[in-house]
């Protein structure tokens, strides 16, 4: 009778241990895609009168407020990591206009970048380069007037920017667009 208990305790300690590393490997490759995604904001520096786009954990908030920045907006989600579909984008600073910029790799070649001037190169987050759902188109505009940049996604009101002095809209890759009611990302 003991070895019959003694069994059925075992089975049912295997049951639990078969089911509890299922779940965990089920629910642990769910969150990862959620994992792997970061917010990209932009922030404005009023000192300088220009915007700089900022990834999550690029640097702390505190700092930045510190530093005087303000009217943080959250922008679009993009990816941690590379994989499929993806390019690197880089922030480079340049000191002298004291304009920030988010590039593209292989946008322009750090050569090209260092000869306009730009410095601090360091990776940012992972843009997709290809339209797929949620996502939304993010461009690039310039005011020559100061030489600044700034990044704005396709569904922005572009006419305050416009006012502004902002031209030469381009092109630079696709942002993810994640709002609270969207269960598609727990698909990801």
């Amino acid at each position: 009778m003991g070895a019959i208990l003694k069994k059925r305790t075992n089975m049912k300690r295997t049951i639990i241990l078969v089911t509890t590393v299922l779940a965990a490997f089920l629910f642990g490759n769910k969150s990862f895609a959620q994992e792997d995604l970061v917010r990209v904001f932009r922030w404005y520096v009023p000192q300088d009168g220009q915007y700089a786009t900022v990834a999550d954990g690029e640097y702390q908030d505190g700092q930045l407020i510190n530093w005087g920045w303000q009217d943080k907006s959250l922008m679009f989600w993009a990816y941690r990591t590379p994989g499929p579909n993806r390019v690197a984008v880089n922030g480079w600073f340049d000191p002298v206009s004291r304009a920030h910029i988010s590039v593209c790799e292989d946008e322009f070649s750090d050569d090209q970048m260092l000869k306009w001037g730009y410095t601090q190169k360091h990776l940012q987050f992972y843009a997709l380069t290809r339209r797929g759902p949620n996502t939304i188109c993010v461009y690039r505009w310039k005011i020559v007037k100061r030489n600044s940049w700034i990044t704005i996604p396709e569904d922005s009101d572009t006419d305050i920017y416009l006012k502004k002095g902002f031209r030469m809209k381009k092109y630079q890759y696709y942002g993810v667009s994640r709002s609270v009611d969207s269960p598609i990302y727990d698909q990801l």
